[in-house]
């Protein structure tokens, strides 16, 4: 739900958090989208970047060049003339991710929690219980149905916080409590409403179903997709996952390994937000 007007928080002497809203839903998060869009566009000599997050952004800015209080002021007068109506378009890439569910190192990593509690059901099964699915196929066949919106990328570099765009694909659960010590790098998680693929090897807690061996985030830039960002994924990108075999997943891996794998990345698509809350109310639900 969006704020009646826009809250701001500073962070420290070179940062201003703006708050547009409350929720994990896709039109506060575009609306996110389109103030970041106008601001860019309005290239404020003082910002250094802007950083979109579900329901708010963080702009970062250089306090010499401008004070708290006068930008607060441009962000505020950008957001009045742009509304909060939902309409527009976004440029917004296709990037299928192969993934292979239910394999053998979030299985792994799963049994290794479970040894300290027990009590925890395997991820897969509570996934399965928690939203009405039959089996584990059941819920790889969800999974993979729909695109997804990269609401947000943070926490750890190349993360990405993922919006499931159909709303019959809805996945839910809870997060680990306590959290992992350890995940693999790759997997697939889903915490509340959003999935999420881990860029490395970290702790973590939301519930697991899957690995993508092709990377999304590259430190040493070795691999083609990474030669301009170090991160694969970029906020307003869409993602499809793409179910893989579990050994097309160890050819990946060693293509990965080689620095010879391509990623499947389709550069010259737009977001046409009003046709997609159309079909979204088509079937059967508000976006």
């Amino acid at each position: 739900m969006l704020h009646e007007t826009l809250r701001f928080f500073p962070g420290g002497d070179r940062a201003v958090e703006v708050e547009l809203g409350d929720g994990m839903d896709f039109t506060l998060n575009f609306t996110v989208h389109r103030l970041v869009a106008a601001i860019r566009e309005a290239a404020i000599p003082a910002i250094e970047d802007i950083i979109p997050e579900l329901a708010s952004l963080q702009i970062n800015y250089d306090p010499d060049r401008m004070s708290y209080e006068d930008l607060v002021r441009e962000i505020a007068a950008i957001y009045e003339r742009i509304g909060t109506g939902i309409s527009g378009t976004l440029p917004s890439r296709l990037v299928t991710m192969p993934v292979s569910y239910f394999e053998a190192e979030t299985t792994a990593c799963i049994e290794d929690y479970r040894r300290t509690y027990p009590e925890k059901r395997a991820d897969p099964d509570l996934l399965c219980a928690l939203n009405g699915l039959e089996d584990r196929a059941a819920l790889a066949r969800r999974h993979s149905a729909t695109e997804y919106w990269v609401a947000a990328l943070g926490f750890w570099p190349g993360l990405c916080s993922l919006l499931p765009l159909h709303p019959g694909s809805r996945i839910t659960a809870p997060k680990y409590n306590p959290p992992r010590t350890w995940t693999p790098k790759g997997a697939v998680g889903i915490g509340g409403a959003l999935s999420c693929i881990y860029p490395d090897r970290t702790p973590g807690g939301y519930q697991l179903i899957g690995r993508c061996p092709a990377p999304i985030y590259d430190g040493a830039q070795r691999l083609p997709a990474f030669r301009d960002s170090l991160a694969l994924l970029r906020a307003g990108d869409r993602v499809r996952f793409r179910p893989v075999s579990a050994e097309e997943c160890a050819w990946i891996d060693a293509e990965v390994a080689a620095g010879r794998y391509e990623h499947d990345i389709v550069e010259y698509q737009v977001f046409s937000v009003d046709r997609y809350l159309d079909w979204a109310r088509a079937h059967g639900e508000k976006a």
